[in-house]
C-alpha cells in the first residue's frame, strides 16, 4: 500500500500530533459493543433509578428495538447509494483529473480540504467514501504526502462538513414532519443551519482544521505515500458476463433504455419538486437519498452495471443497519421507564439558557461515543435536549448547533464512520486515529470558549 521516503525534519504540529498516537486497536472495540454496552447501562440505570422491573424495562426495550425498522433502512441505503455514486467510474475519473491540476503538497492539502467539505455538503455519505478516492489520486501525483494524515483530514472535512449541511440528518428532520413538532413546530434550515453564530463558529473550526492540515508536516523519514494501484481500488466491478448474450434476458439486463427511462422519470420528480418547494425546503433524507439513487441510473448505465454496483457496496451499511434497532431500543428504555425525565432535571438543575449549550455539547460528545450516528443519537437525546431548552429558555437553534457540534466532533474518536473510508484505501483504524484525536483536542477547546461566549452577545 505504501513506501517511506527518508529524511530528518518535521513540524512541531507533527511532534504534537505523535503524542495522541498509540494502538488505538487495543483500546476501542467495535462500534457494537459501545452500542450494546449502552444498552446494558440504560437497562440497568432505568431499573436502579426508576424502580421499573426488569421485565417493564425488557419489554420497552424490545418494543423500542422495531421502532426504528424504517429508520434503519433509510440510512442503510442512503450509504449505499452515495457509496454507489461516490465509487463510479466517471465520479474517480473526474477525481483523476482534478488532482492533475495541483502541483505541490500544501495545494494538494488545501484542494482536499475545500473538496471534501463540499462534497459533504451535498451528502455525509457521499463525502465520506469520494474524500479518500481524491486523496488516492493526490497521493499518486505529489510526492512528499503523508497518506495517514491526508486520510484522517479528509475524513474530517465530512464531520464538520455535517455541521452545516442542508443535508445533515437533524436539520433535514425539523425541516419536516418531525415527531416533536408540537413542541417547537416545523424549523426551517435557515433558524437551524443558517444562523450567524453557526456559520461563523463553522467558518473558524473549518479554517484552523485546514491549517492544522497544512502546517502538520512529519519529518522525511516518517513519510508514508501511497503506491497502490489507483484505478484498481477507485472502480467498481463488471458485472458478470451473461454466457447467454444476445438472448432475451441478456438484452433486457443490459437495456440502457430501462436505466434511463428510470433515471428520465426520477429527474422529472426532482426537478417537479424543487420547483415547488424550492431547494432547501426539498433537501428532507428521502429527497437526498433519492437523488443519489436516480443518479447512479445514469452513472452505470444498465441494470447489470447498476445492481452489481450496489452489491458490491452492500456491505458499508452492515454497521448502520444492525444499530440501529439498538438505538431504538435505547430510545424506548429512555421514554417509556421515565429515564429521560430523570436526565432532562439534571440538566435543568445545572443549567442556565447560558450554559446549557456548552452542557449540551459536551453531553453530546458523550453520547456520541455510545450511539455514533447523529439519527440514532437524536432518537435517544433529542427529545431531551428540546425540554431542556424549553425549560432554561435557552436559545433553541443554538442548542440544536451545539448538539450536532458534539455529536460530530467524537466521531474523530469513534471509530464507526471512518471505517468505510479506510476499507476503501485498505488502511487501519490505528495508522489514523492519533491524528484524529489531535483534531478532536483543537476543535473541543475552539467550541467550548464559543458556547460560553455566544450566548452572552445573542
Amino acid at each position: 500500500m505504501s513506501t517511506k521516503l527518508t529524511g530528518s525534519h518535521g513540524s512541531s504540529l507533527w511532534r504534537l500530533s505523535k503524542k495522541f498516537d498509540f494502538a488505538a486497536e487495543r483500546i476501542i472495540p467495535d462500534p457494537l459493543v459501545f452500542c450494546l454496552i449502552f444498552t446494558i447501562l440504560i437497562f440497568a440505570g432505568g431499573v436502579l433509578v426508576t424502580d421499573n422491573s426488569p421485565i417493564a424495562m425488557a419489554q420497552y426495550w424490545y418494543d423500542g428495538i422495531w421502532s426504528q425498522a424504517a429508520f434503519a433502512f433509510q440510512m442503510a441505503f442512503m450509504v449505499v447509494c452515495c457509496a454507489v455514486t461516490a465509487r463510479s467510474p466517471q465520479v474517480s475519473r473526474g477525481l483523476d483529473r482534478l488532482a492533475n491540476a495541483v502541483k505541490g503538497p500544501a495545494a494538494a492539502i488545501l484542494m482536499l480540504m475545500v473538496f471534501g467539505y463540499l462534497a459533504s455538503f451535498l451528502n455525509w455519505a457521499f463525502g465520506l467514501i469520494v474524500t479518500p478516492v481524491l486523496a488516492m489520486a493526490l497521493s499518486q501525483r505529489i510526492r512528499g504526502l503523508h497518506f495517514p494524515m491526508l486520510i484522517a483530514a479528509g475524513y474530517s472535512t465530512m464531520v464538520l462538513g455535517q455541521c452545516l449541511s442542508p443535508t445533515a440528518t437533524i436539520y433535514a428532520l425539523l425541516a419536516g414532519n418531525h415527531s416533536l413538532v408540537d413542541k417547537i413546530g416545523v424549523l426551517p434550515q435557515t433558524v437551524t443551519t443558517y444562523n450567524p453564530a453557526n456559520i461563523i463558529l463553522w467558518v473558524i473550526l473549518a479554517s484552523m482544521t485546514t491549517l492544522i492540515a497544512m502546517w502538520t508536516r512529519p519529518s522525511a523519514s516518517e513519510i508514508v505515500e501511497f503506491k497502490q494501484d489507483f484505478a484498481s481500488v477507485a472502480t467498481q466491478s463488471e458485472p458478470v458476463v451473461d454466457e447467454f448474450k444476445g438472448s432475451i434476458a441478456h438484452r433486457l439486463n443490459s437495456s440502457r433504455f430501462l436505466a434511463w427511462a428510470i433515471g428520465l422519470l426520477g429527474v422529472m420528480m426532482i426537478c417537479y419538486t424543487i420547483l415547488k418547494n424550492g431547494l432547501f425546503s426539498s433537501l428532507s433524507l428521502s429527497f437526498v437519498i433519492f437523488i443519489f439513487l436516480i443518479a447512479n441510473f445514469f452513472l452505470y448505465n444498465t441494470p447489470a452495471r447498476f445492481i452489481t454496483a450496489y452489491r458490491d457496496n452492500l456491505k458499508l451499511a452492515t454497521d448502520v443497519m444492525i444499530q440501529f434497532p439498538f438505538y431504538g431500543g435505547i430510545a424506548g428504555m429512555m421514554a417509556s421507564s421515565g429515564l429521560a425525565a430523570v436526565v432532562v432535571g439534571f440538566f435543568t438543575s445545572i443549567s442556565t439558557a447560558g450554559t446549557l449549550p456548552f452542557f449540551t455539547y459536551v453531553s453530546s460528545s458523550l453520547v456520541n461515543l455510545f450511539i455514533p450516528s447523529q439519527g440514532g443519537q437524536w432518537i435517544v437525546q433529542g427529545e431531551i435536549v428540546i425540554d431542556a431548552a424549553l425549560q432554561t429558555g435557552a436559545n433553541l437553534p443554538l442548542i440544536i448547533n451545539a448538539f450536532i457540534l458534539g455529536d460530530e466532533a467524537t466521531n474523530l474518536l469513534q471509530p464507526l464512520y471512518v471505517i468505510p473510508a479506510l476499507a476503501v484505501v485498505g488502511m487501519r483504524l490505528r495508522d489514523v486515529w492519533g491524528y484524529m484525536a489531535f483534531l478532536w483536542c483543537a476543535w473541543f477547546i475552539v467550541t467550548s470558549i464559543a458556547l460560553f461566549i455566544i450566548p452572552a452577545i445573542l
